[in-house]
């Protein structure tokens, strides 16, 4: 088994006391491995674009990575994404995880004036976007011509120094097998399918991995987990809860179900005490049982 991965999922929120930066740099402080930050850019509450605000973070942290939780790829052409990609892993030591995904809100879409994207262009979009990136960053004068996305006779340089990671927050069949095809991770969310489909769901992206050629090992699946030590989950809710050993044994299914990365979502307003407790008493429990 890889070793096991964890992460912590930072607000955006450019409220007057939030402070992202310090959240992450609390977080690297206790030994996670990365911290995500989701990408919604159309609401009411303030809020920061999420690659801007993880450039920041990056530059006020030196070990941690730093992962897009996911980008919606309609929102920006793949080609930019590249670049832009390219540019922050360079610049932060090789600590991006370039998360992607189809685009949620069609409202958000709308809002603004953006085309909005039918279910099949969100999951042949997202296939062509990694084509286009995966091209631009290891093939000189790089062409694609996609049913969505074309590029041409394109140069980007400098190339990665190494492989960026991608990870795909997908759930439907045919997205399930792009991620299995295409990326090096799967990382979807804990609560938008029931928990006794996930391993079903992993299974149809490491067969489409099998199918061409890919090992298991390839790739990461990792989950995005509402959690909440020491609290207590309503009937029905998602949020893992209970004492550090009750989460750390949830977990541990998760693990033993194939995943070997978690994203914490912190209930409630991002918390130090939560972090602590996650870095100090869950995952050690956790690890001790691995």
């Amino acid at each position: 088994m890889n070793r096991l991965l964890f992460g912590v999922g930072v607000p955006a929120s450019a409220a007057r006391d939030a402070d992202p930066v310090a959240w992450a740099k609390v977080a690297e402080s206790l030994g996670f491995d990365f911290v995500s930050v989701s990408d919604h850019p159309c609401g009411t509450d303030p809020t920061y674009e999420t690659w801007t605000l993880l450039a920041w973070i990056a530059a006020a942290t030196n070990r941690i990575s730093v992962a897009t939780r996911v980008l919606g790829v309609p929102y920006r052409p793949p080609a930019m994404v590249a670049k832009m990609a390219e540019t922050l892993d360079r610049l932060s030591g090789g600590r991006l995880i370039l998360g992607l995904g189809g685009g949620y809100s069609d409202e958000e879409f709308r809002a603004f004036g953006l085309r909005v994207p039918t279910a099949r262009d969100k999951v042949d979009g997202l296939e062509e976007a990694i084509g286009v990136i995966r091209g631009l960053w290891t093939q000189p004068g790089f062409s694609f011509e996609g049913r969505l996305y074309q590029v041409t006779a394109a140069e980007l340089e400098p190339k990665p120094a190494h492989r960026i990671p991608i990870w795909l927050g997908t759930f439907g069949d045919r997205a399930l097998a792009v991620t299995g095809r295409r990326a090096d991770g799967w990382i979807p969310s804990l609560g938008y399918v029931p928990t006794s489909k996930l391993p079903e769901m992993r299974d149809r992206v490491l067969a489409a991995a099998a199918a061409v050629g890919r090992a298991p090992g390839e790739l990461t699946c990792a989950l995005n987990v509402q959690i909440d030590v020491g609290g207590h989950a309503e009937p029905g809710s998602d949020v893992i809860a209970g004492h550090a050993d009750q989460v750390a044994a949830t977990l541990r299914s998760f693990v033993n179900a194939g995943f070997t990365a978690f994203n914490f979502m912190l209930v409630g307003a991002p918390s130090t005490e939560q972090m602590e407790r996650i870095a100090a008493e869950v995952i050690p429990a956790l690890q001790a049982k691995v």
